[in-house]
């Protein structure tokens, strides 16, 4: 059924609001952000009549919503088990000099972006990335590069990815194990180009750098790695040291600090205050303290009685515990994993897995649950509404009635010229709007050549949105996330320029690109 014109206008008024806001969030007549604006779009679709209530509340897809809502929370629990710290010093493990860094980041950032999306990945893993760099007087900016285009092309591999693999694995109904065998071998070759394009634009500068091979494992200490929290973070970055002392200061008894060492470490000893009465109550007090300042890094040598026995007996129990939940979680992610690969629907694996692990916790929920990027949910039910809304005014199906002929993916030339639309659009309206317009056409176009050429078309559709996020900085959220927490975490010296990222997201995109639509199956 056709449009009227109001209804063209203001459905495309009402799109271009929402593309503006998502592109540009902070514009100066109306910087509310993307989410706002993604809900102004929703709104606005319904006021101009463009989609009636009931349409704009059906075209909502649950089971994205579902799925990102597991995976989010599943991630969470995942860096509270320290997986993401154990990612961060593979970076560094046996390093064998700066080029080899470069490649670490660049495999381990697709890997972990495969599994926990990439933007949990690049949320985490910049910070380790910059203290690497920052340690061994390493440029920042082509390890910087690595983690947001290793990334995004890892991401690619698996529905749970990335956004806009959610939309299509939902839409498609492609299995998991189906997804994973069709883009893998794209996504491994890709990283490896997109590793030596890094190498050989940044080949002079990393070679006058050498890493020392001691020194790089000792880059993430245990305390860096429990202060990258997941974001947005709510937790307290204090020690349980500190926390214990602070307890200690606020008790009826003073007690005066001293300090010894211990293995080479210095040990705060408390000693009681002469109000003590006896010294079997002065070496406990003393005993406790030295457990509770030293509770992760063990106890001395130093014989403090039976004080001693029940900090190591406490010490040893916490770990124990924290061990066996750490393993449960392991297990519970793999099972999710697993399940996806037996082809169970994906939505609700994802949430069961979560709320595995929140029963699993035996603790209140909501200091992880408020981690949740309920931003992000919300942005996504207003674009929905948006593009629903822009997809009934027919100018997508225009649009796509003069590219089709010219698209055909039986043909070389065809799958070229739909892979370059798709990177043109996915950098101006964002990937994720980019596979709502266009995910049902282009299947329906390989539908009337062969039904064998269906799943072949979304995954298609999922690599060359997917890696075309590296064009540009603004085409990818993975790729704002790297500068944003790099600007943060170190100033201006470690900004990434849309000019800097532009001389190589084109090259990068191109190539990588166009060698993994030869590898799709």
């Amino acid at each position: 059924m056709a449009s009227s014109t109001p209804e063209v206008v203001l459905g495309s008024v009402a799109f271009s609001i929402f593309w503006v806001m998502a592109v540009f969030p902070s514009v100066p007549l109306l910087p509310v952000g993307r989410t706002a604006g993604s809900l102004l779009g929703g709104t606005l679709m319904v006021i101009f009549q463009v989609s009636t209530p009931d349409q704009a509340y059906a075209s909502i897809d649950l089971q994205v919503l579902g799925l990102l809502f597991g995976t989010m929370v599943v991630s969470i629990y995942l860096e509270r088990a320290d997986l993401f710290k154990y990612l961060g010093k593979l970076l560094s493990w046996r390093s064998k000099g700066a080029k080899d860094l470069l490649c670490r980041v660049c495999l381990i950032s697709a890997i972990s972006s495969a599994l926990f999306t990439n933007d949990t990945s690049c949320v985490v893993l910049t910070e380790f990335v910059l203290k690497i760099s920052r340690q061994h007087d390493l440029p920042p900016r082509p390890f910087l590069l690595a983690l947001a285009s290793g990334a995004n092309i890892g991401s690619s591999a698996t529905p749970i990815g990335n956004p806009q693999n959610l939309v299509i694995a939902v839409q498609s109904k492609i299995s998991f194990g189906v997804f994973l065998l069709g883009l893998f071998p794209a996504m491994i070759v890709g990283v490896v180009v997109n590793a030596l394009i890094l190498l050989a634009m940044y080949w002079r500068v990393l070679s006058v750098h050498k890493v020392d091979q001691e020194a790089a494992m000792d880059v993430i200490s245990e305390e860096d790695a429990s202060s990258h929290r997941f974001s947005p973070a709510m937790m307290s970055h204090h020690s349980p040291a500190q926390e214990w002392t602070t307890g200690l200061d606020s008790s009826p008894t003073s007690i005066h600090s001293s300090t010894i060492h211990a293995n080479g470490n210095e040990v705060h000893m408390a000693s009681s205050s002469p109000r003590s009465n006896g010294h079997k109550e002065d070496d406990t007090a003393s005993a406790i303290a030295i457990a509770i300042a030293t509770p992760w890094n063990g106890v001395s040598s130093v014989e403090m009685g039976t004080g001693e026995g029940t900090g190591r007996e406490a010490n040893s129990s916490k770990k124990r515990k924290r061990t066996i939940w750490k393993s449960c979680v392991y297990l519970v992610t793999v099972g999710m994993l697993v399940s996806f690969l037996m082809g169970l629907n994906m939505s609700w694996t994802a949430i069961t897995a979560a709320v595995a692990l929140i029963v699993l916790d035996f603790k209140d929920a909501g200091r992880c649950l408020e981690k949740v990027s309920y931003f992000l949910l919300i942005f996504f039910s207003g674009m929905f509404i948006t593009v629903d809304g822009f997809n009934r005014t027919g100018i997508p199906s225009k649009f796509w009635d003069l590219m089709e002929p010219h698209s055909k993916i039986d043909h070389p030339s065809g799958i070229a010229v739909l892979a370059i639309v798709i990177l043109l659009l996915s950098n101006l309206a964002s990937n994720v709007p980019t596979v709502l317009l266009l995910g049902g056409r282009v299947a329906a176009s390989a539908a009337a050549i062969s039904s064998a050429e269906v799943k072949k078309s979304w995954l298609i559709l999922a690599w060359a949105s997917t890696v075309g996020g590296n064009l540009s900085l603004l085409g990818s959220a993975a790729n704002l996330i790297v500068c944003e927490q790099a600007r943060r975490a170190s100033g201006l010296e470690y900004t990434l320029s849309f000019w800097g990222h532009l001389m190589f997201g084109v090259p990068s995109t191109i190539i990588v690109t166009a060698i993994g639509l030869t590898l799709i199956r």
